[in-house]
This record gives structure tokens, sequence and C-alpha cells, in this order.
């Protein structure tokens, strides 16, 4: 049997490879009871005796968790653990802004088809919501955030049919759910979806007074140099401790009138090529 959530943090502590942190161990709990509900939990099926003591009805999902705060909690170390421990075969975790885009592409695909008289209907979804659902009854989403009207338009039906799928959601983020796409263009037409969010997923804050990020960075050479294959595996290093993953994902942003893109961002760190910033 595989080291609970709760068991691979205490050893995290004990080898001393972080710090112990009370916000942190809360959300730890959390996460290792929501584990356990899964544990006896399949789509279309009654929920086992065991995974009722934890609050799951019959045939019903258990609730998924939003976790946020400020950058640098540990909101990345709190997935590693329960995506690594969670006990589901079918399960995905993916940047949110990855996982969008993902879903625009089945829907283009799903309109082709349409037009070649492969599938019928009028909305494509349903059935792009099926496939997903079908693939990963457990989703984990890293950095959810809503910025594309796009994106914002099409949620709520969108999640509206993965949890009558049955799937589960447990996401971070920088924001809480109510500030999600504020001052977004047409956010009235946004609100079902966080009212559909709450409805499903709990919500809770990591409240850890403790930027680990900042302290990494403290200990860190502020520059290297020459710009050879050391400093780049330096670099890539340094990325990696600050944010749990080898690469980010490319994004879009909008600054006083100009558009920016950046190679590579999650979780508030970004990472650009010298001439993207100095010769362009």
């Amino acid at each position: 049997m595989s080291p609970s959530i709760i068991e691979r943090y205490a050893a995290l502590v004990a080898e001393r490879r972080i710090e112990p942190d009370p916000a942190q161990a809360e959300l730890v709990a959390r996460l290792d009871a929501l584990a356990a509900q899964l544990a006896g939990y399949k789509p279309g099926r009654r929920a086992s005796a065991f995974a009722r003591l934890f609050g799951a009805r019959p045939g019903e999902a258990p609730h998924g968790l939003y976790i946020h705060g400020e950058v640098g909690r540990g909101k990345t170390l709190l997935m590693d653990l329960f995506f690594e421990s969670a006990p589901v075969a079918h399960k995905r975790r993916v940047h949110f802004h990855a996982f969008m885009a993902d879903v625009h592409a089945r829907v283009y695909r799903w309109r082709e088809m349409r037009k070649r008289g492969e599938v019928s209907g009028e909305d494509p979804i349903g059935p792009v919501a099926t496939d997903l659902a079908a693939e990963a009854w457990l989703l984990c989403f890293d950095e959810f955030a809503v910025r594309d009207i796009a994106d914002a338009m099409i949620l709520a039906r969108l999640f509206t049919a993965l949890f009558a799928a049955g799937v589960v959601v447990v996401a971070t983020s920088n924001v809480a759910p109510d500030n999600l796409y504020t001052d977004g263009l047409n956010r009235a037409l946004f609100l079902p979806f966080l009212a559909l969010l709450r409805e499903k997923v709990d919500v809770a804050e990591l409240r850890s007074r403790t930027d680990y990020r900042l302290e990494k960075l403290s200990r860190a050479p502020v520059y290297y140099c020459p710009a050879d294959a050391k400093a780049r595996a330096a670099l890539d290093a340094t990325f990696l401790s600050l944010t749990g993953a080898a690469r980010g994902e490319p994004m879009d942003l909008e600054l006083l009138g100009r558009h920016l893109r950046v190679p590579q961002a999650i979780d508030g760190v970004a990472r650009f090529p010298f001439d993207d910033l100095c010769r362009r």
C-alpha cells in the first residue's frame, strides 16, 4: 500500500526537505480525507460504506477542493502530494490554461466532424465533456485562472456536463473563486459557473505566513555567467525549485495596450529568453 498524503508530508518534514507549516498540514489532512473518499468512489456506482463514513451519499461524487492563496505558500507541493497519492487510475493533472486550450481544440475538431456528417447535434460541449470524463474522472488543475472571454462563456456548460458525469475537481489558484474573471467582459454570464463551483467544490485558503519561494530565491545566485550549458542547467534547477515543474505553459498578456507573449509561466513564475526581453 502506497504512503498516504499525510505520511508523505511527514516524511518531507522529517527529512528536512521542507519546514513544518501548520497551514499546509491542515490542508494535507483535508486532501487525505478526500483521497479516502475517492478510494471507494467510481462514477456511476454506489458509494461504498467506507466512503459514506466520510460523508459521500450513495451515487454522489465526493466534493472536490479548490485551494487558493498567495504565491510561494506551497500550493504546488500540496497538489504534488495529492496527485501522487490519489488512489485513482483515471486521473489527469494539467495547467488550467492548457486544459482549456485542449477543450477548444476538441470543440474545433467536433465541428469539423459535423461538417463532414460524422456527428450530429448543435452543441459540441456535451460530447467533449463526455470524452474528457471517460479519459479521467479526477481532474487536478494547477493555476486555475480565467482571463479569456472564450473560456468564461463556456465554463458553466462544460463543468455542468463534467460534474454530471461524476468528475471530481481539485484545483490550486492564486485567487479566491469570487475573484475569478474580475472585471471581465460579460462577467454576469460567468456567474452561473461560480455558483456551480461552490456547489461541487469546497474552497480552502492556504494561509501560510511564509513565502517559501522568496526564501529559496534569497539563497540562489543573482545571475549566472557565462551563458553556457552549466548556466542553463542552473536556471533549469532554479525554475524547478520555484515551481515544482520542469517547464511552464505559454501565456498571452495585454499590458497597457501591448501584447506580451510569455513563453513559459506557472504559478506566478515566468521564464523568458534574453532576446525576447531585450532585443525585440
